[in-house]
């Protein structure tokens, strides 16, 4: 079956710093953005590129993330997604991932996902929870 996932796609997606995306582990009361919720975004932005060009009946799931948070984001602040599409062989994807707040890149990457048929996928869940 043919895919039509191409490297050099890509998807940008934007999203908004809330105090529910932040950690205030420090104690100082100055919450920022958790870097979790970064890696988070970085996969439901490739997972959009991919919903958006896949057929009926496939999606992905994620199979490795390999990042670095580098910046501190306060909340309130707009970040920017990218994920590009870098590696296609066969059903497994390589992203390259970008994140940017509005002064500075913030994360930077790699992000690997797999296509697989749906209704297969649930089938072997069932089987195994068995």
């Amino acid at each position: 079956m043919e895919f039509h996932l191409q490297p050099g796609m890509s998807n940008e997606m934007e999203y908004l710093v809330t105090k529910n995306d932040a950690t205030d582990h420090f104690k100082a009361g100055f919450p920022v953005f958790a870097t979790p919720v970064m890696i988070n975004w970085m996969e439901q932005t490739a997972l959009k590129l991919c919903q958006q060009v896949l057929p009926k009946g496939y999606d992905t799931v994620g199979t490795f993330v390999n990042v670095k948070h580098l910046a501190a984001t306060p909340v309130g602040m707009q970040v920017r997604v990218i994920a590009e599409i870098e590696e296609v062989n066969g059903k497994m994807l390589v992203f390259k991932v970008k994140a940017y707040d509005e002064k500075t890149k913030i994360g930077e990457g790699t992000h690997g996902r797999a296509i697989i048929d749906v209704q297969k996928f649930v089938s072997r869940l069932k089987e195994g929870a068995k």
